[in-house]
């Protein structure tokens, strides 16, 4: 057997209010994965669960170790998931809003690489 790449989904998420890239990069999970399907993990891939699937999710975001990485991979329904975080995305200037708790301004926008790996007969 033979670990092989089914399908790169990406992604863009950003939290306005609250400053928090965990919100954005779970975010940019959920956009990644939000409009698709895949009949092919059973029809080609020849699965029995999804949970047979191996999920390698790579997010890139602003101030990277403050990113919870069990909020970000909960995002993923099924699988054995992993997760890498890279500084990168970006901060955009928004407006605080005293209700929502801001801090400051900053609008924080991460993007996210998610690839589902399936094991294959080697030919």
């Amino acid at each position: 057997m033979a670990r092989k790449r089914f399908v790169i989904e990406m992604g863009m998420g950003v939290d306005q209010h609250g400053q928090d890239s965990t919100v954005a990069a779970a975010r940019a999970v959920r956009n990644a994965i939000a409009h698709n399907a895949l009949p092919g993990i059973w029809e080609v891939a020849g699965l029995a669960h999804p949970n047979e699937m191996s999920i390698e999710v790579k997010v890139a975001v602003p101030f990277p170790e403050t990113v919870r990485e069990a909020e970000v991979l909960a995002v993923l329904p099924f699988g054995e998931k992993t997760l890498t975080v890279e500084q990168g995305g970006m901060i955009v200037e928004g407006k605080a809003i005293a209700e929502f708790n801001d801090k400051n301004d900053d609008m924080y926008v991460a993007i996210a690489a998610v690839t589902v790996y399936v094991e294959v007969a080697e030919r």
